[in-house]
């Protein structure tokens, strides 16, 4: 329990915000030494590329304080309006999906409010945590300051899945899809495939060499994303105003819940790609570290985004479902959207209005929250290949990447000293696999459910961990509460969406035939198991060879701040 003070600095109730803001501009030399502690085998402060080893038995590599900032990087950068970057391009493409799933127009409806209500619950969660330990990492750092024992268990399970499924392949397969409509050619298994390679290859090139040119690029290409979803909602109006050739708009909304499914593997499998669309609102938890003023940016930005983004969404399904039938929006796959232009304004039309979509795409592609910076007018905006590069170099940092992935290369701002062009490799590589591996027509939906699955088991863990410490640690300075009732919802959902995808769906297949309908499931397990066993060959195995890992300090010339592991003899 000692160690856990490091995470919990208790302070008096009048300590603000502004306080705790204040504490990051202390140097890296300063967050060195305090993370070393103030024996006097640590006390001088060290220098670019000094080695220090650790042998401080408290040490924890996510040992947090409110002071800590990364050293490197861009900085503390990320302000309130940085939070408008929630919406992505989900809403574009997964409601033919989610209707194919629960069946019936006002059953899926429904789920999107019940997704707003669950990604609001977990907004909160996430709120406290963040405002307590406002540093970047995200869940990884929550876990890290809950489950210390087994030591480093919670962080490599985290980390197994964030490298192993931190999928950015279905932007660029909604890409693909759409230029290809656009275009007027057949969305070929092979057409398909090669134009989302080409897409996530060019932005991992574009962000790790030259970053600054894919910001502005990527803050372009993302305002499409809101204009096209308010220019499907505003459309939706007129269409279901009668000002439209669409005969019936309202024939969808008649008997609404017709049809709907009575399967709970269905509900928890549709509800898995709503939570995605929502997905946006956890994204600046990883990178907290260039986010000013992080209790106020948290608390205002967080809801306010979430709430107008929900309404946006299902006011866009609405539209969806005014201007085609059930059947039509089935079968539009990832292209909702181009099905829609197309009912409401005509085939021209609809090819040139689907390149937009697909810009917007692009302008997402390995983004889950734009936060990149714009330094010149206090905005920020970074892409999702940031957001998971930047929880890669977390994971890097702590040497706890698998073979070869633990070394201070990985951990590294390389080539440039501003992007981490090895945790964006880090991030391609599974990507890439899951654009070639599954058929083209189940792609999409078998990634969405294969990274909802063990997220929610990360949910589970971190919702327990907030009453863990509520009960340890009841004194600890929380800037924001979460009402728990709203804590215990989301706990029990979490519970049901690891339990019902394992019970049959009503047509016996899911959503992604050929492949089992819990396939999504056995996979996030094992990734999840994966972690368990790297862990216990890491940590445990070298005990039985006489061998130990002595953590060490080290600062890189860019600046980064890494603890890297060497294995020792015990008699050393």
């Amino acid at each position: 329990m000692s160690s856990l003070l490091k995470f919990l600095p208790f302070r008096k109730a009048e300590d603000t915000s502004s306080e705790l803001a204040a504490a990051t501009e202390q140097s890296a030399e300063e967050k060195i030494s305090k993370s070393l502690g103030d024996s006097d085998s640590v006390s001088e402060s060290l220098k670019e590329g000094e080695v220090t080893t650790v042998l401080d038995p408290e040490l924890n590599p996510g040992a947090l304080t409110f002071d800590e900032d990364a050293a490197g990087g861009m900085g503390r950068q990320l302000g309130v309006f940085s939070f408008g970057r929630i919406i992505g391009t989900g809403i574009f493409s997964t409601p033919s999906s989610i209707l194919g799933s629960v069946g019936s127009v006002g059953a899926s409806l429904m789920l999107w409010v019940l997704g707003f209500v669950l990604s609001f619950c977990g907004l909160f969660i996430w709120l406290e945590f963040g405002t307590m330990f406002p540093r970047s990492g995200g869940e990884k750092v929550y876990l890290e300051a809950v489950y210390q024992r087994p030591r480093y268990l919670a962080t490599i399970m985290f980390a197994a899945n964030a490298i192993l499924l931190g999928f950015s392949a279905s932007n660029c397969i909604v890409f693909a899809s759409n230029i290809l409509v656009s275009s007027g050619q057949e969305a070929g298994r092979w057409a398909s495939r090669g134009i989302a390679l080409g897409v996530i290859f060019f932005v991992t090139m574009l962000h790790g060499l030259t970053p600054r040119v894919g910001i502005y690029l990527m803050n372009a290409l993302g305002v499409f994303k809101i204009v096209i979803l308010l220019f499907v909602v505003v459309t939706g109006w007129v269409v279901l105003s009668g000002h439209t050739h669409i005969k019936d708009p309202h024939v969808n909304f008649r008997n609404a819940f017709a049809g709907s499914s009575h399967s709970s593997n269905d509900y928890a499998t549709a509800t898995f790609k709503v939570l995605f669309t929502y997905a946006g609102w956890s994204n600046v938890n990883y990178v907290m570290n260039n986010v000013r003023d992080p209790v106020r940016t948290l608390t205002i930005a967080g809801p306010l985004g979430l709430g107008i983004c929900a309404v946006l969404y299902l006011l866009a399904n609405v539209a969806y479902f005014a201007a085609a039938t059930t059947d039509e929006i089935r079968k539009s796959g990832v292209t909702v959207a181009s099905l829609f232009f197309g009912n409401v304004f005509g085939s021209e039309a609809q090819r040139a209005l689907t390149v937009f979509v697909a810009l917007s795409a692009l302008g997402v592609s390995r983004i889950s929250g734009l936060s990149a910076l714009n330094s010149n007018k206090g905005l920020s905006e970074r892409h999702h290949s940031y957001f998971c590069s930047f929880s890669n170099k977390s994971r890097a940092r702590k040497g706890r990447h698998p073979p070869p992935f633990g070394n201070r290369f990985w951990a590294s701002n390389w080539p440039t000293g501003k992007s981490p062009l090895p945790g964006l490799i880090i991030h391609l590589i599974p990507s890439v696999i899951v654009i070639i591996a599954p058929p083209p027509a189940v792609a999409y939906p078998f990634i969405l459910d294969v990274e909802g699955y063990p997220q929610q088991i990360i949910n589970l863990f971190i919702v327990i961990g907030l009453f863990w410490l509520r009960w340890r640690k009841p004194n600890a300075v929380r800037p924001f509460k979460v009402w728990w009732p709203l804590a215990v919802f989301f706990l029990a959902a979490a519970v049901f969406l690891l339990v019902a995808p394992f019970l049959r769906p009503a047509n016996k297949v899911g959503d992604t035939p050929p492949l089992p309908y819990y396939l999504y499931c056995l996979v996030g397990i094992a990734v999840m198991a994966f972690g368990v066993l790297y862990w216990a060959a890491w940590r445990i195995v070298p005990g039985w060879f006489g061998y130990e890992l002595v953590p060490r300090k080290e600062i890189l010339q860019d600046g980064t701040v890494v603890t890297l592991f060497s294995a020792h003899t015990k008699a050393q």
